[in-house]
């Protein structure tokens, strides 16, 4: 069974980082195409960013140049680094998958970015 479990949220000040994981169960994430996306409180969706299974990554307006996404194989496990946080990217950040018909989500860390 395909599962996703992220993990590393919490608050922080404007300005700073964190990193979040995405422990993958059931695929393997060098194979396929990950992603990170966000919802933020009264929002939709967000797409933030990709990686496929070349290694080619690709990054939404409001994250490219803050944002990283990178994945460790023998972990798979997928990451999304944060830099330069503000109170705009205060949300609930999901990594998710595709499957044959539709995609599979975790359960959310919240990112809290507050003074």
């Amino acid at each position: 069974e395909v599962q996703l479990v992220e993990s590393g949220g919490g608050l922080v000040q404007p300005g700073g980082s964190l990193r979040l994981s995405c422990a993958a169960s059931g695929f393997t994430v060098s194979l396929t195409t990950m992603s990170w996306v966000r919802q933020a409180p009264g929002k939709g969706l967000e797409w933030l960013s990709s990686i496929d299974s070349g290694g080619r990554t690709s990054y939404g307006d409001s994250v490219k140049g803050r944002f990283t996404i990178s994945r460790d194989k023998n972990k798979n496990t997928l990451y999304l680094q944060l830099n330069s946080l503000i109170p705009e990217d205060t949300a609930v950040y999901y990594c998710q998958v595709p499957l044959t018909v539709g995609v599979r989500r975790g359960q959310g860390t919240q990112v809290t970015v507050s003074s």
